[in-house]
């Protein structure tokens, strides 16, 4: 990855990680609250009841005339009783200077709850219940959610690295074909711009311009044009022209013309069955439309081929004796940076400006291929 990847790639990580913690913060401090609560609320009726519970106990034994017997008390659990001096008769209190009234608080770590409920039966007046296991619950409860939190936080770090990868995953394919684009580019601007630089070298070396030179010249000329109309109508195909009605025979007979030099120079025969045809279109992208697919037949056929063209009852036909297609690739021809060969030059843009154009006019667009014998394009306006 280049900087600039590195720099989303990180950028991206590191708000995903943030925001996950923070998630995850929330929900284990809200657990713990919910938790804690329950735990405390849980903790006081049950001190509560055991208090309770012994001062009946202390009351029906008073009413009976009999001894106090003792009675279970949960693991966990303390009891003391206090009398009407204040003094401890039973038990003991972990709080020793506590004060005497009824009521729950902590002290020590513990949890307690005072009950006046004996009445001073017995000459008891408070029953004293208490505990430690809510201090003890709660340090595990901390410890649980903490070890959760850890988990759920190392799991979203590394789903955090997967999905950053994906997010990159595209951007990458993006930026290795944009690296593709210029250096393609490049390569093709490198041909034309030669072939232009020798022969005006050589022209002004003889002092002269022959046909020959000319034509180099005008050959040169019009592959950089047609380089320049396809960058323009990437950078600017947002830009909708307004369409006119136009003789669509007409564009097509100055695109053969157009590249009628070239043809010769690669010793290509273009055939053309042509007859009227009005359509909706701008005639600028109607001259990339058709340049393309007859710049691609001939920039694939071989020495001596012939390319045919045709157009009857609004359907173009070009077809090319060339090297075809793959019949796998011929669904990704039309897709941007796309190629599908290496046999010769290009940049991937060709038949996606094609595509698009066609798209935005509603001109349907079939392809026919046969690896060896050549391609046929369709076009139905």
């Amino acid at each position: 990855m280049n900087n600039l990847e590195k720099k989303s790639f990180y950028s991206f990580l590191g708000l995903y990680i943030v925001s996950s913690l923070l998630f995850i913060s929330l929900i284990g401090y809200w657990y713990y609250t919910a938790q804690k609560n329950a735990l405390e609320n849980e903790t006081y009726y049950k001190l509560q009841h055991i208090a309770d519970m012994k001062a009946g106990e202390i009351i029906m034994a008073h009413m009976q005339g009999s001894e106090l017997k003792k009675s279970f008390i949960p693991d966990g659990i303390e009891l003391a009783l206090i009398d009407v001096n204040g003094m401890v008769k039973e038990g003991k209190l972990v709080e020793p200077f506590m004060r005497r009234k009824a009521g729950y608080f902590e002290a020590r770590g513990y949890n307690i709850f005072v009950s006046d409920a004996p009445r001073e039966h017995l000459n008891i007046t408070f029953v004293v219940a208490q505990s430690e296991s809510l201090y003890h619950e709660l340090e595990v409860l901390k410890a649980m959610v903490f070890k959760v939190m850890l988990f759920a936080a190392i799991l979203m770090a590394l789903i955090a690295w997967v999905l950053s990868k994906l997010f990159m995953k595209p951007v990458r394919q993006r930026v290795v074909q944009i690296e593709r684009f210029i250096n393609d580019v490049t390569h093709e601007l490198n041909t034309p711009i030669t072939a232009l630089s020798m022969a005006t070298d050589q022209a002004l070396k003889q002092e002269s311009y022959t046909e020959k030179t000319l034509k180099n010249i005008s050959i040169s000329t019009k592959q950089l044009y047609d380089i320049y109309s396809s960058l323009a109508y990437l950078n600017f195909a947002d830009k909708k022209e307004a369409g006119v009605a136009l003789d669509i025979t007409d564009v097509l007979q100055k695109s053969i013309s157009y590249y009628e030099p070239l043809c010769e120079s690669k010793r290509i025969c273009i055939k053309s069955d042509l007859e009227k045809h009005i359509f909706t279109i701008p005639e600028t992208q109607l001259k990339l439309l058709f340049g393309n697919l007859i710049g691609n037949a001939i920039k694939y056929s071989p020495a001596g081929s012939t390319i045919m063209l045709q157009l009857k009852e609004g359907l173009f036909s070009i077809r090319d004796e060339g090297i075809g297609i793959e019949i796998n690739k011929q669904k990704e021809i039309f897709k941007k940076f796309k190629r599908g060969t290496e046999y010769a030059g290009g940049f991937g843009v060709g038949l996606s400006i094609v595509k698009s154009i066609c798209d935005e006019y509603g001109i349907k667009i079939e392809v026919d291929s046969i690896p060896g014998k050549g391609t046929e394009f369709r076009l139905r306006f």
